[in-house]
């Protein structure tokens, strides 16, 4: 017995790295200014301790100092439903240029967050341009600001506090300075009065981080979404969606965890939404996020860049023809074999699972004697190379026939791909008294 098989696919000094250092240096201590009252209806400066921990390459301990910062926003009596614009200002950091050497203008992004208090808790991502005046050396930084949304979802006071803040610089290296506030909340420096409103979306997001460099991934986490709706998560650059997106479905609470590589570097902030296309009902967002780095070349440095190109799904076997074991005639029973090794190789990149089946035509014998398609039967295995993505699954065992089945599969996933080998033992059954002679049938494998 011998079915015939067919396949169907398609040197550098340390002064130099000093320069990209942009550690803090205390400016004052302790704290000045007492909570403000809930009802307060203007925007205040307010002052609050920070903790602020310095590039480690800076060689100094972490520093306790003072931010002086304020909060205003587009709208102080929001209703309910309304987003509110937020403006969170560090007046005063609690930093300095910690070397001799002055450092550029616009090598500086900012990030942070404000608390929500009163009616509404929780915390609003904010970042700000990558933009600031030349710090001279030991010069005091100069004062930044950060710009984030969000949604008003209960009706009463709603208190703004400055919270955690980070300094990033792109010069020579990326570096980061993360300040936190000393036993938060800040003082309340903002006050809102919602009033009742329609209907309101209670969906909510947030981020890991508010800023990354261009290809680092930001768990973006949701809320209070359409239990078991299909989610999309996206970068934004004001109205416009950019090529940054990745999907997650929403579980029984509506609850969502997701990773989304940012690498659009106009990317300005992040959305979640139901369905195909952006919906400010089925939607939240956008919370605020900056793409840092950006592939400035120093002065005295070299860009080097590569590319990694995508590559084919294919198939090879191991040969093309099988020779089944012989039965006796009167008695029949099962013709055995091995399949040929097929060996898979999955070097497109992206999301994209594959499945490789099978299925065979009926063995003709001498005289117009046929052994139904039926009758072939397969165990399949798969072993996957170390160091794939994805893991290969092998089909079931049971009958191929002539509709065909499934062989073996990788599942779709964030990241595909791999080098895989497929087996089969093969088992022909072979009715008892069926004509002496030699069968033959074709099992054709198809790689899609």
């Amino acid at each position: 017995m011998r079915p015939t098989m067919r396949r169907s696919t398609e040197p550098r000094r340390r002064w130099a790295a000093v320069l990209g250092i942009t550690a803090l240096v205390v400016t004052g201590g302790g704290l000045l200014g007492g909570p403000a009252q809930a009802a307060a209806t203007a925007s205040v400066a307010v002052d609050f301790p920070t903790h602020c921990i310095p590039p480690p390459i800076a060689g100094i301990p972490p520093i306790d100092g003072t931010t002086t910062a304020q909060i205003t926003v587009d709208d102080a009596t929001p209703q309910v439903g309304d987003t509110v614009a937020v403006t969170y200002t560090v007046v005063v950091p609690a930093a300095s240029n910690p070397v001799d050497l002055a450092l550029p203008a616009d090598i500086m992004t900012p990030t942070g967050k404000v608390t929500l208090g009163g009616a509404q808790s929780g915390d609003v991502t904010v970042a700000g341009p990558k933009k600031n005046p030349p710090v001279p050396g030991k010069g005091a930084f100069p004062s930044f600001s950060m710009t984030g949304t969000f949604t008003v979802t209960a009706p009463g006071t709603i208190t703004l506090s400055p919270g955690d803040y980070n300094i990033h610089t792109s010069y020579i290296m990326e570096l980061d300075t993360p300040c936190t506030v000393t036993g938060p909340p800040a003082p309340v420096s903002e006050t809102v009065v919602a009033t009742g409103g329609g209907q309101v979306n209670e969906r909510a997001v947030q981020l890991s981080a508010a800023s990354g460099q261009a290809g680092d991934e930001v768990t973006v986490t949701g809320t209070k979404f359409t239990p078991g709706a299909g989610i999309t998560v996206a970068g934004r650059d004001g109205d416009a969606q950019t090529g940054d997106t990745t999907t997650a479905t929403a579980d029984g609470s509506g609850a969502f965890t997701a990773r989304l590589a940012v690498s659009d570097p106009d990317t300005t902030g992040i959305v979640a939404y139901e369905g195909g296309a952006w919906d400010a009902e089925k939607g939240a967002g956008p919370l605020a996020y900056t793409v840092t780095g950006g592939g400035e070349t120093p002065d005295r440095s070299q860009q080097l860049t590569t590319t990694v190109r995508a590559g084919t799904l294919s198939m090879t076997q191991a040969g093309d023809s099988v020779q089944l074991s012989g039965v006796d005639f009167g008695r029949g029973g099962a013709s055995t074999g091995d399949l040929r090794t097929v060996t898979v190789e999955d070097f497109r990149g992206g999301p994209a699972g594959w499945s490789l089946t099978g299925k065979v035509t009926d063995f003709k014998g001498p005289g117009g004697a046929r052994i139904s398609a039926d009758a072939l039967g397969w165990t399949p295995s798969c072993a996957t190379k170390p160091g794939s993505p994805s893991t290969c699954a092998a089909g079931s065992a049971g009958a191929v026939g002539s509709a065909g089945a499934t062989l073996a599969s990788t599942p779709d996933g964030a990241a595909t791909g791999g080098e895989f080998t497929v087996d089969a033992g093969l088992s022909l059954d072979v009715p008892a008294f069926t004509g002496a002679g030699s069968y033959a049938g074709v099992l054709t494998l198809t790689l899609t």
